[in-house]
């Protein structure tokens, strides 16, 4: 261990000594405070938010991933390449280590970057907050400043259902289906219309499980998110709507009628206390409206909880970008073990945007081809020979991609949702465990196997 920290130290000195971390902390710290400042909000509560938490959060992220991939590409290659890793390799003291501390000493330099930062954004929020209208603030600390968890009813598994439908229509045709996919599609949308669509002067109710978070909630107010669209062309701006949350049966009955508009997602706060002793919040919508409202499985309707403070969730939330931050460190190192500074740098940051274009990724997969699509369907009349080598390395692609980045600390902390020590832990898990565990496996051993003799001849 002490040869370890012996690496880590010199890698933390030669940080210094290049004045990358002085430099690099005064751009952060100029980003956290100018930045606010150029980019004016527009005094409400979710603008503010916006500005401080959103904007600064990511500029943040940005500058020190491109810092650390500079850094980790160089440390260890340029050391090869002109000729001091030999100094340290003669040394008794295993090539595993020598990685393993330029690593430890760019994951030192990043907490303390990171703690320095995020330190600074958490303390002018709180400071700048109190300058908002008092409406403004009431809504900061109920919606943004919290820590919420979520519930919703599980959204239904419509295979077997599907499948017995279209068995059926199969059989009663009397003529040959020539699409049997569009059928199937089609009567996939029509079982989830039964329960997601809303007619006029009809009631849906949903009944949420708030599990083992209902011990905590005694005395405190519940949110009820909620969205929906409209099936035709909207005449009216907002739609009058009915909810009674609670056992319909009690005297705690709590009923409101509200004018909502589509497509936006809205917040209404209950009183407390409606939980029943089975954890069940219930939640009954009547439709008011001439046309009918569609409640979607995924967005219709979600209770919001307290579940924490917001200065715990953010913690958590600079924790997950921390980790990002040393799995982008092993990328840098991992490159450098066997490639040229500009080399490694280079392959670094292709990587990197390979992984910010998931979405890409995901059309692809979703289009079933890398080639043109039908623009009438929207998929591929037809694979090609390459559609059957590129789709699955994509697919594999894109479950390493989203198993790293399918966590949104900084989404979860600008609208107030909670970042539990359970999610937390599995970011550890995926992001340096495994994930980080790989790319140092990978570097470690190419390292062990390079000529560092052969590198300086060739220098």
């Amino acid at each position: 261990m002490q040869r370890i920290l012996a690496i880590m130290l010199l890698t933390v000195r030669a940080a210094l000594r290049y004045r990358l971390v002085l430099v690099l902390s005064a751009i952060l710290l100029a980003t956290v405070v100018i930045l606010p400042l150029v980019i004016k909000d527009d005094g409400t509560a979710r603008g503010f938010t916006q500005i401080i938490l959103t904007y600064t959060l990511a500029s943040i992220s940005a500058l020190l991933g491109f810092a650390t991939l500079w850094l980790s590409c160089g440390t260890l290659a340029r050391d090869v390449e002109e000729a001091q890793i030999q100094m340290v390799a003669v040394k008794p003291i295993s090539r595993w280590e020598i990685w393993f501390g330029k690593w430890l000493g760019i994951v030192v330099i990043n907490a303390v970057l990171v703690a320095v930062s995020s330190g600074a954004v958490f303390f002018l929020m709180k400071a700048r907050a109190q300058k908002l209208p008092e409406d403004q603030q009431a809504i900061l600390r109920n919606e943004v400043m919290v820590a919420r968890g979520g519930a919703r009813e599980p959204i239904p598994n419509y295979d077997e259902g599907v499948r017995e439908l279209l068995k059926r229509r199969i059989e009663e045709a009397t003529q040959p289906i020539t699409d049997v996919e569009y059928m199937r599609t089609q009567i996939r949308e029509q079982l989830k219309a039964r329960e997601q669509v809303v007619p006029t002067d009809f009631r849906r109710q949903w009944e949420i499980d708030l599990g083992v978070a209902r011990h905590f909630l005694k005395d405190k107010p519940l949110y009820l998110r909620v969205k929906f669209n409209v099936a035709e062309i909207a005449k009216a701006s907002t739609y009058l709507g009915i909810f009674a949350v609670g056992d319909v049966n009690s005297a705690m009955l709590y009923q409101t009628n509200l004018s909502l508009a589509p497509d936006s997602f809205h917040e209404i706060e209950v009183p407390p206390n409606l939980v029943d002793e089975r954890g069940i919040l219930t939640v009954n919508f009547l439709n008011r409206n001439p046309t009918a409202l569609l409640f979607t499985a995924e967005e219709g309707l979600e209770v919001l909880y307290p579940e924490s403070t917001f200065g715990v969730n953010f913690f958590r939330g600079i924790t997950i970008i921390f980790f990002w931050l040393a799995l982008l460190a092993a990328l840098g190192l991992a490159a450098s073990s066997f490639l040229s500074f500009p080399v490694a740098a280079f392959v670094s940051l292709a990587v990197l945007i390979v992984a910010f274009s998931s979405g890409t990724l995901a059309l692809v997969l979703e289009q079933g081809t890398v080639l043109e699509v039908n623009h009438e369907t929207g998929y591929a009349d037809k694979m090609a020979w390459i559609d059957y080598v590129a789709l699955p390395v994509f697919k594999v692609l894109l479950g390493i991609i989203n198993m790293v980045l399918g966590f949104s600390p900084i989404d979860s902390l600008s609208t107030g949702r909670s970042i539990t020590w359970g999610q937390l832990g599995l970011a550890f898990s995926q992001i340096c465990l495994l994930m980080g565990g790989i790319l140092a496996g990978i570097g470690i051993t190419i390292f062990n196997r390079r000529e560092l003799a052969t590198a300086q001849s060739n220098h």
